[in-house]
């Protein structure tokens, strides 16, 4: 039987129209969402990944401001740009590109950032909420993941989640996100990475319930390693010139019960969630005092 679809591109469809709502009544009342992002030097990913966002942000009425600075800006430059956003009443929430030319301190840059402001949920202050379970922004990546399973019926609660990789971006805050005690979590997670031996890797993914592949290693997981029927969901991806290569190979779409696109499956949902967190903070601000 084929794997279902975890198809992301639907479902960020239907978060964007809700989140249409939601922007044309702070529009209404005075407080036009915007967003913010700052890039650095000219990576190419990197820039068609900025423009994607801004092009989103957009077509929801959403008000948004690009930073771009040359390779070799100083980290002096960086800092006064994200001063600047900090202290932008119109902008809600904002994001660092990531990466930065080597020369820069992403770290520092980071650190400077309002928490309150972080629209990708990696700001420290927002993982350590995370952590404890409190609300915050959530990185986009895991929470879109965690939509994605839900919407397809995924059962999380008491399933066994294994993650390979241990990333800042999606391994690490998606492995809190999904074992914390509440609805749609609860799962008993295990993190692996490409430093663990293979035969190992394969034994320990063929337990999972979902099994998600973010380590940024092409065709990692093969159909060996996944239990007939568990829910894989292909979040690493490398480019290969102008190619993305999915770190799930093709024969597991044989063997996985439900089964995340190369294409349309996390990346979309990967930008929807980041509108949902510069919405969340346009609509706490609106209701500051």
């Amino acid at each position: 039987m084929a794997a279902i679809v975890l198809d992301g591109e639907a479902l960020a469809t239907s978060i964007k129209q809700e989140l249409k709502v939601r922007i044309d009544a702070l529009v209404a009342a005075g407080h036009r969402p915007g967003l913010g992002t700052l890039l650095v030097g000219d990576d190419g990913p990197s820039t068609s990944y900025v423009a994607m966002k801004h092009r989103d942000a957009g077509a929801l009425g959403m008000a948004s401001t690009d930073v771009h600075l040359p390779a070799d800006a100083t980290q002096d430059q960086v800092l006064e740009v994200v001063a600047r956003f900090n202290a932008d009443p119109a902008i809600h929430a904002y994001l660092l590109q990531y990466p930065f030319p080597k020369h820069l301190d992403f770290e520092a840059a980071m650190l400077a950032v309002d928490p309150a402001k972080d629209v990708d949920g990696l700001h420290p202050v927002n993982l350590g909420r995370l952590v404890q379970g409190v609300d915050a922004p959530v990185a986009c990546t895991p929470a879109g993941i965690q939509r994605l399973l839900v919407a397809h019926d995924v059962p999380i609660g008491g399933a066994h989640v294994v993650i390979v990789g241990r990333g800042l971006t999606i391994g690490r805050p998606l492995a809190n996100l999904l074992s914390l005690k509440r609805e749609h979590a609860n799962a008993a997670v295990t993190v692996l990475h490409t430093g663990v031996p293979r035969e190992r890797m394969v034994e320990l993914c063929y337990q999972a319930d979902i099994l998600v592949a973010a380590a940024g290693s092409p065709g990692l997981i093969t159909a060996d390693m996944v239990k007939p029927g568990a829910a894989v969901v292909a979040a690493g991806v490398t480019f290969a010139g102008k190619k993305v290569v999915s770190d799930v190979a093709d024969d597991v779409a044989a063997v996985a019960g439900w089964l995340s696109p190369r294409l349309g499956g996390v990346g979309p949902m990967t930008r929807a969630m980041l509108l949902v967190n510069c919405v969340n903070a346009a609509e706490r601000r609106a209701v500051a005092p």
